[in-house]
């Protein structure tokens, strides 16, 4: 076996220059968790529109561990189920599983402010590298880490103990955490949720900390910060970008077929306020998602090549599409909800309260509703689901599903 101590001291050591590690603790992990036994059988590197299967087994060693501990994200399967052993050629696929880029786990975990004897609760096991880290700062029996695709969980746990980390591995839906350990300190989520389960807060010890990517789109996510309150609520606030693969019992099926009957009965036209265009910066994206849940943006040309931007709700069956109009765009809607007036109206007083970073939002947590906001003003509006702006505050508010 070839020993990959150097090529982990220089990983810790481009991490620490990138300003993504900054405690002796964490480096000491890095530095003591070989990366390569969690990506076995193998790896699939991006090829054009392919995916190029790479395995230990089959490379050169100096080969594999240059791809290892590189310090981008390797995807690790393919649609929900193909590894990089079964296939011997580029292939086309969805990445369903992956070991993240190490520069974001470190942050992530150092982000957790985690202390000796804390009891943590990790979301999404993938390779189980971040689930490594943690038992080698905080020891194995400390580390609870759960994984819903049975075959991932199995590869995770055979490399935590191979590592020599026999922590408590668990096959199950992480929407849930995992009862029989709570109480926790703190919680991480390696995948993206659409909300903070409620299940989380009630499994977090009072001042626990839960980090956790927020949103659906892979351009307009937040990872979210907060701490659990005396009375059962949490909140925090956003405390930057973030990009995770979507929590599989949440991930949108992406949307196919012919476009044009989808969107071939409208039921309103009109010129757009503002561009939507501007989905494509990470602050509008992110409020997008809150003004319509379940939205998902599509682009396409029609058959004269001109270009075509979509939202689309399977679950509300409705849509808007957009269509540039000279200088501007038009807007078509059809459905029960009228999508783009929603996300327009959040972008209109995000715009008008001086375009705030991602970073200025906030949140509460209850048991009944996520409420987010921009600016000082206290929350007291009890309303399900609506905007409200002004120069000096946004909030927004809906209410979720109670677990």
């Amino acid at each position: 076996m070839t020993d990959t101590a150097p090529e982990r001291r220089a990983l810790a050591a481009q991490l620490v220059e990138a300003g993504a590690l900054t405690a002796p603790e964490w480096r000491a992990a890095v530095e003591a968790v070989p990366r390569e036994l969690f990506l076995n059988p193998g790896v699939f590197l991006p090829e054009g529109a392919r995916w190029r299967p790479v395995t230990a087994v089959g490379s050169e060693p100096a080969e594999w561990v240059r791809i290892a501990y590189s310090v981008d994200t390797l995807t690790t399967q393919l649609d929900g189920h193909l590894t990089a052993d079964q296939v011997g050629e580029a292939v086309r696929g969805l990445p369903t599983s992956s070991s993240t880029m190490p520069a974001l786990v470190v942050s992530m975990i150092e982000s957790l402010e985690v202390e000796e004897g804390h009891q943590v609760l990790e979301i999404g096991t993938g390779t189980g590298y971040s689930a490594a880290l943690m038992c080698h700062r905080l020891g194995e029996d400390n580390v609870t880490t759960i994984e819903v695709d049975p075959d991932v969980a199995a590869r995770a746990d055979a490399a935590l103990e191979t590592a020599g980390y026999s922590t408590w591995t668990v096959t199950g839906d992480g929407l849930l955490g995992h009862p029989r350990r709570a109480p926790y300190d703190r919680v991480i989520a390696t995948c993206a949720v659409r909300r903070i389960p409620y299940t989380w807060i009630r499994q977090t010890k009072p001042g626990g900390i839960i980090l956790a990517t927020l949103g659906s789109w892979a351009n307009g996510a937040g990872l979210a910060k907060v701490t659990v309150n005396d009375d059962g609520t949490a909140e925090g606030r956003i405390i930057g970008r973030a990009s995770f693969m979507q929590a599989r019992s949440q991930a949108a099926v992406p949307v196919s077929g012919d476009l044009s009957a989808r969107t071939a009965y409208a039921d309103s036209e009109r010129q757009t306020k503002v561009s939507p265009l501007m989905l494509d910066e990470w602050m509008p994206a992110f409020l997008a998602q809150l003004a319509a849940p379940g939205a998902q943006l599509v682009r396409a040309a029609t058959s004269e090549g001109a270009r075509l931007l979509c939202l689309f709700d399977p679950n509300r069956e409705s849509f808007a599409e957009f269509t540039a109009d000279g200088d501007g765009w038009q807007v078509r809607q059809g459905g029960p909800v009228a999508l783009w007036d929603d996300i327009e109206q959040a972008l209109t007083a995000w715009q008008e309260a001086g375009r705030p970073d991602i970073t200025a939002v906030r949140l509460l947590i209850t048991n009944r509703a996520h409420t987010y906001w921009i600016g000082g003003q206290q929350i007291t509006t009890q309303t399900a689901s609506h905007w409200i702006g002004d120069r000096s505050v946004l909030r927004w508010q809906h209410r979720v599903d109670r677990p």
